[in-house]
């Protein structure tokens, strides 16, 4: 299906019980230019269900969650101008519940320049866990009103956070959960640091003006456990192989910002590989793609290209909704009894040889 010259792409997979892809054509401003489409998948009966195979060691209760969760993955270009990212982001938010999501997730430093000195600029106060007066940041009231009045859960991305200690000013790069009361329920500090340097490719240090977190987030929901990294923190496994041995997550979240050398190479393949790690739901959301040449001229900061698409992966590894680099909303349900399919299946969660090693987490 094409739009002028621009693909409408589209993935699917017998994961989800439907999966469907929006994508906004035209201004920003604009709902009316769009393209909105369902796909039902065929249904098969699943080769999984097999009463002879042990369960696995962390069943989950199928019977006290709902079966289906409808996430929206808001991907969209990040200008150095705070109050139009803020508006952005609004908007998304709105389509997001407009399409009947239940769980949105806004991109990587979506209020700043993705650069290490802008970091400490667009840095705002966030509100703490169980907080939901919105009398903090305009980012933070932002997520707060959007989540109750949308009646939505809202993973927020990530900003850089000030935080003052000690007579010292710290800055995290920060995700909030925001529950559908607006109450803070998580708030995700990114505990690994994006410092590289790839020959030929890119050079980054984020310990430039940013300090790491110290926590393995995650939050409970009528769906199910629900685990959240930032970016970086995706290619370590064992944070995630807390959230899924640990906290039983349903489904691991990481909003993102891999570039042109990084993006190509190993953002799917990370995804797939948490995702068969844990048998569990991974989905990622990623800025829009701009490039120098259609950046903000006027910026100070230097120009990051984000790789995009934003992506969900099923518990059998399957791409099973993505976009590409451009603007738009990835919308999904999840079909979360799928997660028990697998895990009957093939039942690593009893099968590993906890004599021979082991995982541990270690609270600050």
């Amino acid at each position: 299906m094409r739009l002028g010259s621009k693909p409408f792409l589209l993935w699917t997979s017998s994961a989800l019980s439907t999966v469907s892809a929006f994508r906004q054509f035209g201004s920003k401003s604009s709902a009316t230019t769009s393209l909105f489409a369902f796909v039902t998948p065929r249904h098969t009966q699943s080769r999984f269900d097999r009463s002879q195979l042990r369960m696995s060691s962390s069943t989950l209760d199928n019977t006290s969650h709902p079966s289906t969760l409808r996430v929206a993955l808001c991907q969209f270009p990040v200008t150095h101008h705070k109050d139009q990212n803020e508006q952005t982001a609004k908007s998304y938010l709105q389509q997001a519940k407009d399409q009947g999501a239940q769980l949105a997730v806004l991109p990587e430093i979506w209020n700043s320049p993705y650069a290490t000195a802008a970091f400490p600029e667009y840095a705002e106060v966030l509100p703490d866990l169980g907080d939901s007066t919105a009398e903090h940041s305009s980012a933070s009231q932002l997520l707060m009103v959007a989540a109750k009045e949308h009646n939505m859960w809202i993973i927020g991305g990530s900003i850089p956070e000030r935080v003052e200690e000690n007579g010292e000013t710290i800055i995290y790069n920060t995700c909030l959960v925001l529950n559908p009361q607006g109450t803070v329920v998580a708030k995700h500090r990114k505990v690994h640091l994006f410092d590289i340097d790839v020959p030929g490719g890119i050079t980054f240090f984020e310990s430039e003006t940013l300090t790491a977190g110290s926590t393995v987030s995650h939050f409970s929901t009528p769906f199910g456990e629900i685990g959240v990294g930032i970016c970086y923190d995706i290619r370590f496994a064992e944070y995630a192989m807390v959230l899924r041995q640990k906290y039983n997550c349903v489904l691991l979240v990481y909003p993102g910002a891999f570039n042109m050398t990084t993006g190509p190479a190993h953002w799917e393949l990370l995804q797939r590989a948490r995702a068969l790690d844990n048998q569990c739901f991974v989905v990622t959301a990623s800025p829009a793609r701009t490039t120098e040449e259609n950046a903000d001229k006027d910026s100070k900061y230097p120009h990051y290209t984000a790789w995009g698409h934003s992506t969900v992966v099923s518990p059998w590894g399957e791409i099973v909704a993505t976009t590409d680099e451009m603007e738009g909303l990835v919308v999904a349900d999840l079909d979360l009894s799928r997660i028990q399919q697998v895990r009957n299946g093939i039942p690593i969660g009893n099968q590993r040889r906890t004599d021979l090693y082991s995982l541990e987490e270690k609270q600050k």
